[in-house]
Protein backbone atom coordinates (compact mmCIF):
# COMPACT_ATOMS: atom_id res chain seq x y z
CA UNK A 1 0.00 0.00 0.00
CA UNK A 2 2.84 2.40 0.78
CA UNK A 3 4.23 1.95 -2.74
CA UNK A 4 0.80 2.87 -4.09
CA UNK A 5 0.62 6.00 -1.94
CA UNK A 6 4.14 7.08 -2.96
CA UNK A 7 3.34 6.53 -6.63
CA UNK A 8 0.12 8.50 -6.39
CA UNK A 9 1.88 11.35 -4.60
CA UNK A 10 4.38 11.56 -7.46
CA UNK A 11 1.54 11.61 -9.98
CA UNK A 12 -0.07 14.49 -8.06
CA UNK A 13 2.89 16.80 -8.83
CA UNK A 14 2.23 17.16 -12.60
CA UNK A 15 -1.52 17.21 -11.93
CA UNK A 16 -1.17 20.20 -9.60
CA UNK A 17 1.22 21.87 -12.08
CA UNK A 18 -1.28 21.54 -14.95
CA UNK A 19 -4.06 22.71 -12.64
CA UNK A 20 -2.09 25.84 -11.73
CA UNK A 21 -1.61 26.71 -15.41
CA UNK A 22 -5.31 26.24 -16.13
CA UNK A 23 -6.35 28.33 -13.12
CA UNK A 24 -3.95 31.12 -14.06
CA UNK A 25 -5.12 31.22 -17.70
CA UNK A 26 -8.78 31.26 -16.63
CA UNK A 27 -8.03 34.15 -14.28
CA UNK A 28 -6.29 35.99 -17.11
CA UNK A 29 -9.36 35.45 -19.30
CA UNK A 30 -11.60 37.26 -16.80
CA UNK A 31 -12.46 40.90 -17.59
CA UNK A 32 -9.99 43.41 -16.18
CA UNK A 33 -6.79 42.65 -14.29
CA UNK A 34 -5.30 42.91 -10.82
CA UNK A 35 -5.55 46.72 -10.91
CA UNK A 36 -9.22 46.85 -11.88
CA UNK A 37 -10.50 47.06 -8.32
CA UNK A 38 -7.57 49.03 -6.93
CA UNK A 39 -7.55 52.25 -8.93
CA UNK A 40 -10.05 55.08 -9.09
CA UNK A 41 -11.64 55.41 -12.57
CA UNK A 42 -10.71 59.11 -12.59
CA UNK A 43 -6.96 58.33 -12.47
CA UNK A 44 -4.98 59.40 -15.54
CA UNK A 45 -4.85 56.45 -17.98
CA UNK A 46 -1.13 57.08 -18.52
CA UNK A 47 -0.52 56.66 -14.80
CA UNK A 48 -2.53 53.44 -14.84
CA UNK A 49 -0.52 52.12 -17.77
CA UNK A 50 2.72 53.02 -16.01
CA UNK A 51 1.54 51.13 -12.93
CA UNK A 52 0.68 48.07 -15.04
CA UNK A 53 4.13 48.17 -16.59
CA UNK A 54 5.77 48.43 -13.18
CA UNK A 55 3.79 45.46 -11.83
CA UNK A 56 4.57 43.34 -14.91
CA UNK A 57 0.93 43.08 -16.02
CA UNK A 58 1.97 43.82 -19.61
CA UNK A 59 4.43 40.91 -19.67
CA UNK A 60 3.62 37.73 -21.64
CA UNK A 61 1.40 35.30 -19.75
CA UNK A 62 4.15 32.74 -19.20
CA UNK A 63 6.37 35.32 -17.48
CA UNK A 64 3.45 36.42 -15.31
CA UNK A 65 2.70 32.78 -14.53
CA UNK A 66 6.30 32.15 -13.51
CA UNK A 67 6.20 35.10 -11.11
CA UNK A 68 2.84 33.98 -9.68
CA UNK A 69 3.67 30.29 -9.21
CA UNK A 70 7.09 31.01 -7.70
CA UNK A 71 5.40 33.08 -5.00
CA UNK A 72 2.47 30.66 -4.63
CA UNK A 73 4.71 27.70 -3.73
CA UNK A 74 6.02 29.86 -0.88
CA UNK A 75 2.49 30.55 0.34
CA UNK A 76 2.30 34.05 -1.14
CA UNK A 77 -0.89 34.42 -3.21
CA UNK A 78 -0.74 38.19 -3.24
CA UNK A 79 -2.83 40.85 -1.54
CA UNK A 80 -6.61 41.14 -1.37
CA UNK A 81 -7.57 44.63 -2.50
CA UNK A 82 -10.95 44.39 -0.77
CA UNK A 83 -9.74 43.31 2.67
CA UNK A 84 -6.26 44.93 2.42
CA UNK A 85 -4.51 41.85 3.80
CA UNK A 86 -2.52 38.87 2.47
CA UNK A 87 -4.71 36.31 0.70
CA UNK A 88 -3.25 33.37 2.62
CA UNK A 89 -4.16 34.99 5.95
CA UNK A 90 -7.65 35.80 4.71
CA UNK A 91 -8.28 32.23 3.54
CA UNK A 92 -6.81 30.84 6.75
CA UNK A 93 -9.45 32.72 8.77
CA UNK A 94 -12.26 31.14 6.74
CA UNK A 95 -10.84 27.65 6.14
CA UNK A 96 -11.65 26.26 9.60
CA UNK A 97 -15.33 27.26 9.30
CA UNK A 98 -15.67 25.58 5.90
CA UNK A 99 -13.90 22.42 7.07
CA UNK A 100 -16.11 22.01 10.15
CA UNK A 101 -19.25 22.68 8.12
CA UNK A 102 -18.25 20.05 5.55
CA UNK A 103 -17.23 17.59 8.28
CA UNK A 104 -20.51 18.03 10.18
CA UNK A 105 -22.44 17.58 6.93
CA UNK A 106 -20.49 14.40 6.17
CA UNK A 107 -21.26 12.92 9.61
CA UNK A 108 -24.97 13.73 9.27
CA UNK A 109 -25.01 12.37 5.72
CA UNK A 110 -23.73 8.95 6.78
CA UNK A 111 -25.90 8.87 9.91
CA UNK A 112 -28.94 9.34 7.65
CA UNK A 113 -27.85 7.49 4.51
CA UNK A 114 -26.52 4.21 5.91
CA UNK A 115 -29.64 3.22 7.93
CA UNK A 116 -31.98 4.30 5.14
CA UNK A 117 -29.93 2.54 2.47
CA UNK A 118 -29.71 -0.67 4.50
CA UNK A 119 -33.46 -0.72 5.22
CA UNK A 120 -34.34 0.10 1.62
CA UNK A 121 -31.99 -2.54 0.20
CA UNK A 122 -32.81 -5.29 2.68
CA UNK A 123 -36.57 -4.85 2.43
CA UNK A 124 -36.79 -3.75 -1.18
CA UNK A 125 -40.19 -3.44 -2.86
CA UNK A 126 -41.92 -2.93 0.48
CA UNK A 127 -43.83 0.18 1.59
CA UNK A 128 -40.81 1.39 3.57
CA UNK A 129 -38.57 0.99 0.53
CA UNK A 130 -41.01 2.96 -1.61
CA UNK A 131 -41.13 5.79 0.95
CA UNK A 132 -37.32 5.96 1.13
CA UNK A 133 -37.02 5.82 -2.65
CA UNK A 134 -39.60 8.61 -2.92
CA UNK A 135 -37.49 10.72 -0.56
CA UNK A 136 -34.41 10.18 -2.74
CA UNK A 137 -36.34 11.17 -5.89
CA UNK A 138 -37.44 14.40 -4.21
CA UNK A 139 -33.86 15.01 -3.06
CA UNK A 140 -32.49 14.51 -6.57
CA UNK A 141 -35.08 16.94 -7.99
CA UNK A 142 -34.72 19.67 -5.34
CA UNK A 143 -31.91 22.21 -6.00
CA UNK A 144 -29.72 22.62 -2.94
CA UNK A 145 -29.95 26.41 -2.86
CA UNK A 146 -33.78 26.33 -3.01
CA UNK A 147 -33.96 23.74 -0.24
CA UNK A 148 -31.47 25.73 1.87
CA UNK A 149 -33.54 28.90 1.46
CA UNK A 150 -36.65 26.97 2.54
CA UNK A 151 -34.89 25.55 5.60
CA UNK A 152 -33.60 29.02 6.53
CA UNK A 153 -37.07 30.56 6.22
CA UNK A 154 -38.82 27.82 8.24
CA UNK A 155 -36.32 27.09 11.03
CA UNK A 156 -34.44 30.39 11.07
CA UNK A 157 -36.95 33.18 10.44
CA UNK A 158 -40.37 31.60 11.02
CA UNK A 159 -39.73 29.30 14.00
CA UNK A 160 -36.57 31.03 15.23
CA UNK A 161 -34.96 27.77 16.32
CA UNK A 162 -31.57 28.50 14.74
CA UNK A 163 -29.49 31.63 14.03
CA UNK A 164 -29.80 33.10 10.54
CA UNK A 165 -26.19 34.20 10.11
CA UNK A 166 -22.65 34.05 11.44
CA UNK A 167 -20.60 31.17 12.82
CA UNK A 168 -20.59 32.06 16.53
CA UNK A 169 -22.53 34.27 18.93
CA UNK A 170 -21.03 37.78 19.34
CA UNK A 171 -18.98 38.18 22.51
CA UNK A 172 -18.10 34.47 22.88
CA UNK A 173 -14.60 33.83 24.17
CA UNK A 174 -12.58 31.43 21.98
CA UNK A 175 -11.64 28.19 23.74
CA UNK A 176 -14.52 28.21 26.22
CA UNK A 177 -17.32 25.63 26.33
CA UNK A 178 -19.84 28.35 25.48
CA UNK A 179 -17.83 29.24 22.36
CA UNK A 180 -17.69 25.60 21.19
CA UNK A 181 -21.42 25.05 21.76
CA UNK A 182 -22.18 28.29 19.90
CA UNK A 183 -20.08 27.15 16.92
CA UNK A 184 -21.95 23.82 16.81
CA UNK A 185 -25.31 25.57 17.16
CA UNK A 186 -24.55 27.93 14.24
CA UNK A 187 -23.49 25.15 11.84
CA UNK A 188 -26.34 22.73 12.62
CA UNK A 189 -28.91 24.26 10.27
CA UNK A 190 -26.64 24.69 7.20
CA UNK A 191 -25.08 21.25 7.78
CA UNK A 192 -28.48 19.57 8.10
CA UNK A 193 -29.75 21.36 4.99
CA UNK A 194 -26.82 20.08 2.95
CA UNK A 195 -26.98 16.58 4.44
CA UNK A 196 -30.66 16.05 3.64
CA UNK A 197 -29.93 16.69 -0.05
CA UNK A 198 -26.48 15.15 -0.45
CA UNK A 199 -27.51 11.95 1.36
CA UNK A 200 -29.84 10.82 -1.43
CA UNK A 201 -27.08 9.62 -3.77
CA UNK A 202 -25.50 7.57 -0.96
CA UNK A 203 -28.88 6.04 -0.07
CA UNK A 204 -29.50 5.01 -3.67
CA UNK A 205 -25.98 3.66 -4.12
CA UNK A 206 -26.14 1.56 -0.94
CA UNK A 207 -29.65 0.28 -1.76
CA UNK A 208 -28.61 -0.82 -5.25
CA UNK A 209 -25.42 -2.46 -3.95
CA UNK A 210 -27.34 -4.46 -1.33
CA UNK A 211 -29.96 -5.60 -3.82
CA UNK A 212 -27.24 -6.59 -6.30
CA UNK A 213 -25.14 -8.37 -3.63
CA UNK A 214 -28.17 -10.40 -2.47
CA UNK A 215 -28.15 -12.12 -5.86
CA UNK A 216 -24.48 -13.18 -5.72
CA UNK A 217 -23.53 -16.86 -5.62
CA UNK A 218 -21.59 -16.60 -2.34
CA UNK A 219 -24.75 -15.32 -0.60
CA UNK A 220 -26.78 -18.28 -1.86
CA UNK A 221 -23.96 -20.59 -0.74
CA UNK A 222 -23.96 -19.08 2.76
CA UNK A 223 -27.71 -19.61 3.05
CA UNK A 224 -27.40 -23.16 1.75
CA UNK A 225 -24.86 -23.91 4.49
CA UNK A 226 -27.43 -22.92 7.10
CA UNK A 227 -26.07 -19.52 8.09
CA UNK A 228 -28.60 -17.35 9.93
CA UNK A 229 -30.21 -14.47 8.03
CA UNK A 230 -28.57 -11.87 10.29
CA UNK A 231 -25.14 -13.44 9.71
CA UNK A 232 -25.72 -13.52 5.96
CA UNK A 233 -26.57 -9.82 5.93
CA UNK A 234 -23.89 -8.62 8.35
CA UNK A 235 -20.96 -10.80 7.21
CA UNK A 236 -21.66 -11.19 3.51
CA UNK A 237 -24.13 -8.71 2.06
CA UNK A 238 -23.60 -5.51 4.06
CA UNK A 239 -19.84 -5.89 4.29
CA UNK A 240 -19.47 -6.09 0.51
CA UNK A 241 -22.14 -3.46 -0.21
CA UNK A 242 -20.33 -0.88 1.96
CA UNK A 243 -17.13 -1.02 -0.12
CA UNK A 244 -18.29 1.54 -2.73
CA UNK A 245 -19.47 3.84 0.07
CA UNK A 246 -16.02 3.70 1.68
CA UNK A 247 -14.36 4.29 -1.70
CA UNK A 248 -16.29 7.53 -2.22
CA UNK A 249 -15.52 8.92 1.26
CA UNK A 250 -12.68 11.14 0.05
CA UNK A 251 -14.70 12.44 -2.88
CA UNK A 252 -17.63 13.13 -0.55
CA UNK A 253 -15.51 15.24 1.81
CA UNK A 254 -13.87 17.34 -0.91
CA UNK A 255 -17.17 17.63 -2.79
CA UNK A 256 -18.85 18.98 0.32
CA UNK A 257 -16.09 21.56 0.78
CA UNK A 258 -16.80 22.83 -2.72
CA UNK A 259 -20.56 22.46 -2.25
CA UNK A 260 -20.57 24.86 0.69
CA UNK A 261 -20.21 27.82 -1.71
CA UNK A 262 -23.94 28.53 -2.04
CA UNK A 263 -24.93 27.27 1.41
CA UNK A 264 -22.49 29.61 3.14
CA UNK A 265 -23.82 32.57 1.18
CA UNK A 266 -27.45 31.69 1.94
CA UNK A 267 -26.88 31.22 5.68
CA UNK A 268 -24.37 34.05 6.00
CA UNK A 269 -21.80 31.55 7.24
CA UNK A 270 -18.28 33.08 7.00
CA UNK A 271 -16.37 30.36 5.19
CA UNK A 272 -14.35 30.01 2.00
CA UNK A 273 -17.49 29.56 -0.12
CA UNK A 274 -18.95 32.89 0.92
CA UNK A 275 -15.54 34.53 0.41
CA UNK A 276 -15.30 32.97 -3.07
CA UNK A 277 -18.63 34.36 -4.29
CA UNK A 278 -18.02 37.80 -2.77
CA UNK A 279 -14.55 37.94 -4.35
CA UNK A 280 -15.96 37.10 -7.78
CA UNK A 281 -18.54 39.88 -7.52
CA UNK A 282 -15.92 42.52 -6.67
CA UNK A 283 -13.29 40.96 -8.99
CA UNK A 284 -10.75 40.31 -6.25
CA UNK A 285 -8.56 38.25 -8.59
CA UNK A 286 -5.91 37.21 -6.07
CA UNK A 287 -8.48 35.65 -3.74
CA UNK A 288 -10.44 33.96 -6.56
CA UNK A 289 -7.31 32.41 -8.07
CA UNK A 290 -6.06 31.11 -4.73
CA UNK A 291 -9.44 29.59 -3.80
CA UNK A 292 -9.90 27.84 -7.15
CA UNK A 293 -6.39 26.44 -6.79
CA UNK A 294 -7.13 25.16 -3.28
CA UNK A 295 -10.43 23.58 -4.37
CA UNK A 296 -8.63 21.81 -7.20
CA UNK A 297 -5.89 20.48 -4.92
CA UNK A 298 -8.57 19.30 -2.47
CA UNK A 299 -10.19 17.27 -5.27
CA UNK A 300 -6.88 15.63 -6.17
CA UNK A 301 -6.18 14.81 -2.51
CA UNK A 302 -9.73 13.45 -2.16
CA UNK A 303 -9.09 11.02 -5.00
CA UNK A 304 -5.95 9.77 -3.25
CA UNK A 305 -7.79 9.49 0.08
CA UNK A 306 -10.54 7.40 -1.52
CA UNK A 307 -8.00 4.99 -3.02
CA UNK A 308 -6.23 4.61 0.33
CA UNK A 309 -9.50 3.89 2.13
CA UNK A 310 -10.57 1.36 -0.51
CA UNK A 311 -7.28 -0.58 -0.33
CA UNK A 312 -7.47 -0.51 3.49
CA UNK A 313 -11.02 -1.87 3.83
CA UNK A 314 -10.51 -4.47 1.09
CA UNK A 315 -6.90 -5.80 0.96
CA UNK A 316 -7.75 -7.75 -2.19
CA UNK A 317 -7.79 -4.48 -4.11
CA UNK A 318 -4.56 -2.80 -5.10
CA UNK A 319 -4.83 0.46 -7.00
CA UNK A 320 -2.18 0.65 -9.72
Amino acid sequence: MWNTIARRLLIMIPQIFLLSILVFLLAKAMPGDALTGLLDPSVDPKAVEAQRERLGLNNPWYIQYGDWISKAVQGDFGQSFRFKMPVIDLIGERMANTFWLAFATLILTYLIAVPLGVLSGRYNDTLGDKLITGYTYIGFAAPLFIFALLMLWIFGFHLGWFPTGGSVAPGSTPGTLQYILSKIYHLLLPATSMALITTVSTVQLLRNEIIDTKQKDFVHTARAKGASESRVYNRHILRNALLPIAAFFGFELTGLIGGTVFVESIFGYPGMGQLFLNSIMVRDFSVVTALVMLYGIASIVGSLLSDIILTTVDPRIRIK
